[in-house]
């Protein structure tokens, strides 16, 4: 990188971003490199204290065992290393968007750009008379894109800088003994963590990963360190009930159940670990990670503590980490439609699947595991806003399917530090009426494609109804589907115009294709993201 103010036109024109976001991942990559030179000590230091004793290999243990420490500590260093650089390609991907849109408007204007960026008016297209402003114009415009790369070169420097420094003093340093609890308030989280020094928030990744990495209100970079510390005790969870599972003899129904469901979460943890290990651009950053049950996640897709605009996606039915990457995908074709409206915004869309969504339908006919939800999307939400860089970045909760009956109750029973919502494929988001979410109606949209099969919901209690009065099973399905009420499970539709919210359009996608790229309902949840 070069000193700050020197980035020139001809340098950002021809930098490569994707060259430093691949070494930024190239330093991750140690990490596996340290953790097994890190076993490697601790199996040396098991096989030593088997036939040694006395005062040297007492010594000899320690000497080992503080060798160890000092790798696993560079652990979350390398880590970070990567976010600086991921974040500094990042911010050349938007500057150099900028630039593009001056070249653009130069070309359009009749202006001369050279080699070193100095701007004139081309007298073959523009009349004397006319040369200044569109000069002006198309000056300001690369003004604007090479400040943008001065400031993420400045920032990037620094950030490496005191990286180094600090690993050269030695850290981490064990802070003070109190310890938030795991649902304490993320503005009273945050208070403590900017309390701390960077050696104790050091410690506290290496030390206490578990705590550190769940905790809303930590910055978005320390809980990725912390849960990617994490991700190999995970496997190693689903690896052991795997194996008791197996040895369960005779093993029924219920057993095969569980190994499939094992199977299918360990596919999608390592699935979910290559999107993490691979320089795409954006970086993921691993917020939250629970191999429990089903499995939960908490991915973002670039950081959202630093862009100006941030999407959380709450997915519906059978999410779960077995395709927690799909979802992760959905997620980032919002923010690629996002890139083409706005090219050089700095968006963030997050995969918020922190709640045991239903598996079946009769589960998901009731708002049991939604009401569960709330509160622990409503503190993600807070602490969002708690952590995040300078002014207060543009924040978009995004549900589809039972997720928007997620959204719904948490804004309903709880409040959601959001500036816009989005129900799209809802089967009703718990309340009447756009106004009783907590923000104004003109922040409320939906979407419900023509061939979605949401649409053929009824409250329970009307399908109960039916069902009693319907006199065979080939009349009570009729009888559940037919009418044109705009009721859904849980309230009025959202898409329908008695809710008192916004729509957008959505092509005919069914219930799953309104991320489709030809489906105008991702331009809709793009510009909602965006503020347009």
């Amino acid at each position: 990188m070069n000193a700050p103010g020197q980035v020139g036109y001809a340098q950002l024109s021809t930098v490569d971003p994707a060259a430093w976001r691949a070494t930024g991942s190239a330093w991750a990559g140690l990490t596996g490199l340290v953790e097994r030179r890190a076993g490697e000590l601790a199996d040396g230091g098991a096989t030593l204290r088997t036939g040694w004793s006395g005062s040297a290999a007492g010594s000899a243990d320690a000497r080992l065992s503080g060798l160890r420490a000092e790798l696993v500590a560079l652990v979350p260093a390398v880590i970070e290393t990567d976010q600086i650089l991921a974040e500094f390609a990042a911010r050349l991907v938007a500057a150099r968007a900028r630039l593009a849109a001056a070249v653009a408007l130069a070309a359009t204007t009749g202006v001369l750009i050279d080699r070193r960026g100095d701007v004139r008016a081309d007298p073959s297209r523009v009349s004397t008379d006319r040369t200044g402003q569109p000069v002006l114009q198309v000056a300001a415009a690369l003004r604007e894109a090479l400040d943008l790369a001065d400031a993420a070169d400045a920032e990037a420097t620094t950030r490496l800088a005191r990286l180094t420094r600090a690993a050269s003093t030695g850290w981490p340093a064990q802070p003070p003994s109190y310890r938030p609890p795991p649902n304490a308030d993320p503005g009273l989280v945050r208070r403590w963590w900017a309390g701390l020094t960077p050696a104790e928030r050091r410690w506290l990744v290496v030390h206490d990963p578990a705590l550190t990495g769940r905790l809303d209100g930590v910055p978005a970079e320390a809980r990725d360190q912390a849960n990617r510390l994490l991700l190999a005790a995970r496997r190693a969870a689903l690896v052991e009930r795997w194996e008791q599972l197996l040895a369960r003899v005779p093993r029924g129904p219920l057993e095969l159940a569980g190994l499939r469901a094992v199977d299918a979460a360990m596919s999608g943890l390592d699935a979910l670990v290559d999107r993490l290990e691979s320089a795409h651009q954006p970086r993921a950053y691993l917020l939250g990670l629970d191999v429990g049950g089903e499995g939960r996640a908490v991915v973002a897709l670039g950081n959202p503590d630093r862009a100006t605009d941030v999407l959380t996606y709450v997915p519906g039915m059978t999410a779960g980490l077995s395709d927690a990457t799909g979802e992760l995908g959905r997620a980032a074709r919002v923010l690629e439609r996002c890139a083409e409206l706005a090219p050089g915004t700095q968006t963030s869309a997050v995969l918020w699947l922190d709640y045991d969504a239903p598996d079946f339908l009769h589960e998901a006919a009731w708002d049991g595991q939604a009401r569960a939800a709330g509160e622990a999307l409503h503190r993600f939400q807070e602490g969002l806003r708690a952590t995040h860089d300078g002014p207060p970045g543009r924040q978009t909760v995004l549900g589809h399917s039972y997720g928007s009956l997620v959204v719904g109750t948490a804004a309903r029973d709880h409040g959601l530090a959001a500036d816009a919502l989005v129900f799209v494929g809802s089967p009703g988001v718990g309340v009447t009426h756009a106004a009783d979410l907590g923000l104004p109606p003109g922040q409320v949209w939906a979407s419900t494609a023509p061939d979605d099969v949401i649409r053929l919901t009824r409250p329970p209690d009307e399908l109960a109804r039916r069902a009693a009065l319907g006199a065979t099973p080939i009349g009570t399905i009729a009888g559940w589907l037919a009418g044109s009420s705009d009721e859904r499970w849980f309230g009025r539709d959202p898409a329908e115009p008695g809710f008192g919210g916004r729509t957008f359009p959505s092509g005919r996608y069914g219930h799953t294709g309104y991320w489709h790229p030809d489906n105008p309902a991702l331009d809709g949840m793009a510009r909602v993201v965006l503020g347009r």
